[in-house]
């Protein structure tokens, strides 16, 4: 009896606890031996969660299978947590229905020694099971009737219970932490900042003037001839590198690059090797999709083992770029086909986030506690998941950034002040060397701001067509009207220089190819 009940808590512990009980009170099982039996095969079966977990983690297959749903970020910051704060959490566990299962696989998929918790499953389950044995007994012989008259009430007191328990992990626990406290207040901040607001809520009203454009211009997409030497204008899904070579006859402006072909992680480490040795190139050097926004899976590589875990781990087209330091900006650039020359629209001032250490505090707390970096808190407390308990020494210099992307927690300014006539005239020069180019976003960088506005010494690292941002209105001093004000006159240019391109013979995608294109290009993604 005691062997059978101890295997049944494999298949349904609180059932097998009801049961054992049950029949306690009706005289044909010691109460003692109910206890003991429950508990032995709930401490078994905890153990055996964890070998499941332990077993994953030493099967390439099912590794590959969790590491493409959690990052390595995400994977150390869980151990890390674990480390600190499972004991209690095991406990816990054992009274939350549905927890038990993830959080002891999570043990032994991500700890180093999950023998030390043992101590905490014991306990756990001594607290739990003479609890519910004890209830039924003291119930008597009808409690599995009750169990299962009452299962639906059941089923629905433990969603209600799961409900409060999120509404209080999430809303009410963080106020008594300094931690909770300041992440609410990061995502007060996101919530109430437009700048932070996603692209599908901040562009929401800006679509009824996008409708009024295409009624106005009879085309929905004429804006697609805006930039005939790029596909669609450079909506999306264009190549970086094959816009970079465009521009090469400005070879002075441009930055060495190349294109690392498809195919296996050792010819690629090969190609990107080869280019580095033919252009006498050190690390840093920076790794980034052909076709990609937003900053996605950019990587300054700052030695061989990352360029390797990065083509190791990517394998679509990749473009290697020699790593170019100093300041970033991001220039709006657009001029009429009939023009004579261009115009510079807007100018972003890009700023990398940098904390500073103390000595005493981890780097968690230097996130927390800076001002800019809260706004981002989440995203910065992800990346760096894996040095969060890191203390920071005193004057030593973090920089959280290093690329220049608002959504990856870059601050924009607005740099309209530096727009000079000798910016404007290099610009110019470098944007009418690329025939079929006349409306984008250049992303720079250059030694010094005193370079910058004379136009000398600049490196494109990147230039984006038609659906670029003028970035600038992300300025913090800038209001949300502002920003509505600037993007208007940015799709009213795009519609403009697309129709006098049309009228000049260029044709414009068709709007159902275009709408195939986002589709392929959204499932992709």
């Amino acid at each position: 009896m005691f062997v059978l009940i101890a295997v049944s808590t494999f298949v349904s512990e609180d059932l097998t606890c009801v049961a054992a009980g049950s029949l306690s009170a009706s005289g044909r099982l010691n109460l003692a031996t109910a206890v003991a039996a429950c508990f032995t095969g709930i401490f078994i079966g905890d153990i055996l969660l964890v070998l499941a977990g332990r077993a994953a983690r030493s099967s390439p297959w099912l590794r590959s299978l969790i590491d493409k749903f959690v990052s390595a970020p995400a994977m150390a910051y869980a151990a890390g947590w674990l480390e600190r704060r499972g004991d209690f959490a095991v406990i816990i566990s054992r009274f939350v229905p549905g927890t038990r299962l993830p959080l002891y696989a999570a043990i032994g998929f991500t700890t180093k020694r999950p023998q030390r918790f043992m101590l905490s499953f014991a306990i756990a389950a001594a607290l739990w099971t003479p609890l519910v044995v004890g209830a039924a007994y003291f119930i008597g012989e009808n409690t599995l009737k009750i169990f299962a008259q009452y299962q639906y009430a059941a089923v629905i007191a433990v969603l209600v219970t799961l409900a409060g328990f999120f509404v209080f992990r999430k809303f009410i626990q963080p106020i008594f932490t300094w931690r909770g406290r300041r992440l609410m207040r990061s995502r007060w901040i996101r919530l109430t900042h437009w700048e932070f607001w996603p692209p599908y809520v901040f562009y929401l009203p800006l679509s009824f003037y996008f409708i009024y454009l295409m009624i106005r211009f009879r085309s929905a997409t004429v804006f697609t001839a805006a930039n005939p030497a790029i596909p669609d204008g450079g909506v999306i899904g264009e190549s970086k590198s094959a816009i970079l070579r465009g521009l090469r006859g400005n070879g002075r402006f441009i930055p060495r690059f190349a294109l690392l072909s498809v195919g296996e992680a050792a010819v690629r480490i090969q190609q990107a090797e080869k280019f580095m040795r033919r252009y006498r190139l050190h690390y840093p050097i920076v790794l980034k999709p052909d076709v990609g926004e937003r900053g996605h899976d950019v990587l300054i590589a700052r030695g061989r083992g990352d360029l390797c875990d990065y083509l190791e781990t990517h394998a679509a087209a990749t473009i290697i770029q020699q790593f170019v330091p100093g300041r970033e900006y991001g220039v709006f650039y657009f001029r009429f086909p009939d023009a004579a020359t261009g115009h510079i629209f807007a100018i972003t001032d890009k700023r990398f986030p940098v904390l500073s250490g103390d000595g005493k505090s981890t780097l968690e707390e230097l996130i927390l506690r800076d001002k800019r970096a809260l706004c981002m808190a989440k995203f910065h407390l992800k990346k760096y998941a894996a040095r969060l308990n890191e203390v920071i020494s005193a004057q030593k210099l973090f920089p959280l950034v290093e690329i220049g992307t608002h959504c990856r927690g870059s601050l924009f300014l607005d740099g309209h002040k530096l727009i000079t006539p000798g910016l404007t005239r290099t610009i110019d020069k470098i944007s009418r060397g690329f025939n079929g180019f006349y409306f984008g976003r250049y992303d720079i960088r250059v030694a010094s701001e005193e370079q910058f506005r004379r136009g000398r010494g600049i490196q494109i690292v990147e230039l984006n067509g038609v659906t670029s941002e003028a970035t600038s209105i992300y300025d913090p001093i800038h209001s949300l009207w502002h920003a509505y004000r600037v993007l208007a006159k940015q799709w009213r240019l795009a519609f403009e220089i697309g129709a006098a391109n049309a009228r000049r013979g260029f044709n414009a995608t068709p709007t159902w190819t275009l709408i195939k294109r986002l589709c392929s290009a959204a499932g992709h993604s």
